[in-house]
């Protein structure tokens, strides 16, 4: 701190120190006796440290106490951003002055006056982007559900041609289709303040056997086993958010694996594991496997791949308080282990 003061009073020490220069001058021209000048220079000496030192406690003091304002300011803002996030509405740009000490001087004054502009600035950005936001989920949140209308219209159509054995891809890429809705819609809900969690105890078996359900076609299509028996047990989560998880890793466990099959176990104490005998993960890929848009090795091969799932399976276990981790050995199979006790969830 003294390196900060004495750079922020650099000038007025200068000039002291040049005024002294000078007063010596004139002594050494009038020819005054040294201890005359030595009493002078004691006495500059003396009175000088003093003002020195209690300037410099009170630069301290005030440094000090802006500092901890400084730091209820920026708790302040912190929670106004919350309630701007939570739909309460932003925060009142005064909030600053309230939270400032008094300006010692004209530059303060300005630099207060700076801070409120900005802030209040800040605010209105703040606002244009959450509207334009709000707008944005509105229109694909209605087009999601738009879209649903063909989409069971195509699929009634199909059921009426079930013994046509050529509708079977028709119906997979159908499934596809349902599945890339699924995900618009988990995108954007994902940072909504409107994220519908419902928070209780499921069997993991019925949750479970709707994702199977989902993929029986491709199972028998791509003629891969399944291995899974009952799992017996509870778990606290949120049903639709899990199970889209679930959907998801059985998605990618699908579209990597050609021979062999999937295996769908419970490790003690609940810890849910989907192995596959597939291509594999590379090495180098696997840190990035949840990183939003990464496709690795896989995806440049897979021209549709969008590295959009894993990470949305990242972010809702994060938020759902469940850990989820992916090993792999390239031309092997990959394994997806979903740690479901470590939820610390309030049971509705």
């Amino acid at each position: 701190m003294l390196r900060a003061y004495l750079k922020q009073h650099r000038e007025g020490i200068a000039t002291a120190a040049l005024l002294i220069v000078i007063a010596a001058m004139i002594f050494a021209l009038y020819r005054l006796p040294g201890s005359a000048v030595a009493y002078v220079a004691a006495l500059w000496a003396f009175f000088g440290a003093i003002i020195l030192g209690l300037d410099y406690g009170r630069f301290c003091l005030k440094h000090r106490e802006l500092k901890r304002r400084l730091d209820i300011l920026g708790a302040a803002l912190e929670k106004a951003d919350a309630s701007a996030d939570e739909g309460r509405g932003a925060y009142d740009p005064d909030v600053v002055l309230e939270h400032l000490p008094a300006p010692d001087g004209l530059w303060e004054e300005d630099y207060q006056e700076l801070l409120t502009l900005l802030c209040r600035e800040r605010r209105e950005l703040r606002e244009e982007l959450e509207q334009r936001y709000r707008e944005m989920i509105d229109y694909y949140t209605v087009w999601a559900h738009q879209i649903k209308t063909p989409i069971a219209a195509m699929r009634l159509t199909l059921q009426g041609e079930q013994g046509q054995t050529d509708v079977r891809p028709l119906r997979e890429e159908l499934r596809r289709i349902e599945q890339y809705v699924e995900m618009v819609l988990c995108y954007l809900r994902l940072d909504s303040n409107s994220t519908d969690y419902v928070i209780r105890e499921y069997e993991l078996d019925e949750i479970v056997k709707q994702a199977v359900r989902r993929y029986a076609a491709t199972f028998i299509r791509k003629k891969l086993r399944l291995e899974y028996e009952p799992l017996g047990a509870r778990v606290v989560t949120d049903e639709k958010w899990l199970l889209f998880v679930i959907e998801q890793v059985l998605s990618n466990a699908l579209k990597y694996t050609d021979e062999g099959g999937i295996a769908i176990t419970l490790e003690a104490p609940k810890t849910l594991c989907i192995r596959d005998t597939g291509i594999g993960i590379a090495p180098e890929d696997l840190p990035r496997v949840f990183e939003k848009g990464y496709t690795g090795d896989n995806g440049r091969s897979d021209k549709k791949a969008s590295g959009i799932g894993m990470y949305l399976c990242s972010r809702i276990c994060a938020n759902l308080g469940h850990g989820l981790r992916v090993t792999s050995t390239p031309g092997q199979g990959t394994e997806v282990r979903i740690d479901l006790k470590n939820a610390e969830l309030e049971v509705e």
